[in-house]
């Protein structure tokens, strides 16, 4: 599969503020630490702002289909209006909250 470059090649660099995390003053290695955390919660927060913020050419520079798979339970509420997009791009539920939790 070919994939189309970054947007900007400064996305490379890990000292660079990417624009797609606007209100916060995340670099792009502080970004990698966030996704990188073993805490599922901290990577769901930070993979939902890629997948609602970033172009989607950028997401695959910080993240994989079988990453945002396995953290979709922490990922999915983060996502807003991209929720339903996401959830039928990756496959997976799309439904917030989950019943279980509305049942409760």
């Amino acid at each position: 599969m070919t994939r189309l470059p970054p947007t900007s090649v400064d996305l490379l660099d890990p000292a660079t503020r990417p624009y797609f995390l606007w209100w916060t003053d995340c670099t792009v290695g502080q970004l990698r630490e966030h996704l990188a955390s073993g805490d599922p919660a901290v990577r769901g927060y930070w993979l939902g702002a890629l997948l609602r913020e970033a172009n989607s050419r950028d997401i695959w520079l910080f993240a994989t289909v079988d990453q945002l798979r396995g953290d979709w339970a922490h990922v999915l509420r983060h996502l807003g209006r991209a929720r339903a997009r996401w959830a039928w791009l990756l496959d997976m539920p799309g439904v917030w909250p989950p019943p279980e939790a509305r049942d409760a």
